[in-house]
């Protein structure tokens, strides 16, 4: 059975409209029409979406703009509209920003809480300044959009709300959004989590997190990066930065990625239908995108992380490898057999896929063995320090290596001698079963039987 999967690249950190514009290359022509005048009609307060095809580092891509009352902010952050230090944050009444990253940014008047608008816009905006979580709750409820995409924005501004909470040590109810409430921020999520809504993938991935480094200042003086906001909401989830990009992942971002992803991993073997590039603004020496791959895996191995492509006849069309692993190697020539044996017990234990060892002949002469552990790549953060521990070697080495497996599956057979359980195997072509050895084992044992005889009424 096959598994329709989103994986979404965060090589260059993750923002609301980045997401937006990826997933919006996902769908064909026809269905861009439609989503953008869905969302334009959607009721969000003076908002009008457009998108503008962009080039990055030669790659073509899409960019969301988004305007509130013909006016579009102007800014030169790393990501547009839903801007790291935008700010994507919530603050109490009082808080305001220059918003300026490390001194090479600002925003100009109006992007302060004591805005310099002319009255007419002012008065546009005074609506949407300073919401709260009810009153951003009744205005996502009132939206023509499906009740599915209402409840997830609603989440994701929860947990906003709570990261917010958190980094300032006030109650949520005292808690009150400056520009994630803004109706361009708004747009960014709805739009997200309509998209989802759109797509329908049975599943949802992502890479580790690229939340770039540095520092960024605010009225509140100099942050770290990631922001506190972002980096309470990428709490358990695999990330890593940079000295040279600035805040690359907004806590919008984080929220959307934190709501959205089942998984933050190293991509699947995935036959890909549709790929989607989700341009940022400001230029970097790396594309300065989010790329998003839809298409399907097998999912006879979801659980472990392996993934067979097979046809309904188990034969795979091109033999693709199921995923891939690490190879742990190591040498030894002090230990006894049994603390051998106790060492491939204990990997085993903990997760490795495999564990054996070889003969070898080592420097001086000397006999000794070669360990090796196969483990999931995931694993071997876990595994590696565990073969230091219970082993007396002083260095291991590590490969990468593709693997291949037959998909498998595991019945019972009624015998005279009681149950058995039979192991089955298939794909590449060919198709094995073997019965359990366990099983045939204790019921030679049980009748007085020979291991031949059960075996005999089996075949």
């Amino acid at each position: 059975m096959e598994t329709k999967t989103l994986y979404i690249e965060c090589g260059m950190g993750a923002a609301g409209d980045m997401m937006t514009a990826g997933l919006l290359e996902l769908l064909d022509d026809n269905a861009r029409v439609d989503f953008l005048k869905r969302l334009n009609n959607a009721g969000i307060p003076g908002v009008e979406v457009r998108v503008e095809p962009t080039v990055k580092c030669g790659i073509a891509g899409t960019r969301v703009v988004v305007s509130v009352d013909g006016h579009v902010e102007s800014d030169d952050h790393h990501h547009i509209d839903d801007h790291h230090h935008r700010n994507d944050h919530i603050h109490d009444n009082n808080h305001h920003h220059d918003d300026h990253h490390s001194g090479d940014h600002h925003h100009d008047n109006d992007h302060h809480d004591n805005h310099h608008h002319d009255d007419n816009h002012h008065n546009n905006h005074a609506a949407h300044h300073h919401n709260d979580y009810n009153n951003i709750e009744r205005l996502v409820n009132n939206l023509h959009i499906s009740d599915n995409a209402k409840k997830n924005a609603l989440c994701i501004y929860k947990l906003i709300a709570d990261a917010e909470s958190y980094v300032h040590g006030k109650p949520v109810d005292k808690i009150h959004f400056h520009e994630v409430g803004d109706m361009d921020a708004v747009a960014d999520i709805v739009g997200v989590c309509m998209l989802i809504d759109e797509l329908s993938p049975d599943r949802i991935l992502a890479s580790p997190i690229n939340v770039g480094g540095g520092s960024v200042r605010c009225a509140h003086g100099v942050m770290p990066v990631p922001s506190p906001a972002a980096a309470y909401l990428l709490r358990g989830i695999p990330i890593y930065g940079n000295d040279g990009n600035g805040e690359l992942c907004t806590p919008t971002g984080a929220a959307l990625l934190k709501h959205f992803v089942s998984k933050f991993c190293d991509m699947p073997t995935i036959l890909i239908e549709k790929i989607g590039y989700g341009m940022g603004k400001k230029d970097f020496e790396r594309a300065n995108c989010l790329r998003v791959y839809i298409g399907s895996v097998n999912s006879i191995n979801d659980v472990n992380g392996n993934n067979n492509i097979n046809d309904d006849n188990g034969i795979n069309n091109i033999f693709r490898p199921n995923d891939r692993i690490a190879e742990l190697v190591c040498t030894l020539d002090d230990m006894t057999p049994e603390a051998v044996a106790f060492a491939q017990e204990t990997l085993l234990a903990a997760g490795a896929l495999d564990v054996y060892a070889a003969p070898a002949v080592m420097k001086k002469g000397r006999a000794g063995i070669v360990l090796t552990c196969l483990c999931r790549i995931n694993d071997k953060d876990a595994i590696i320090p565990l073969i230091f521990k219970h082993t007396s070697t002083l260095g291991l080495r590590e490969y990468i290596v593709n693997r291949y497996t037959l998909q498998r599956t595991q019945s019972t057979i009624q015998t005279t001698y009681g149950e058995v359980r039979v192991k089955s195997a298939s794909g590449f072509g060919v198709k094995k079963s073997k019965p359990e050895y366990d099983d045939i084992a204790a019921a030679a044992r049980e009748h007085g039987a020979a291991l031949g005889d059960v075996l005999k009424e089996i075949k």
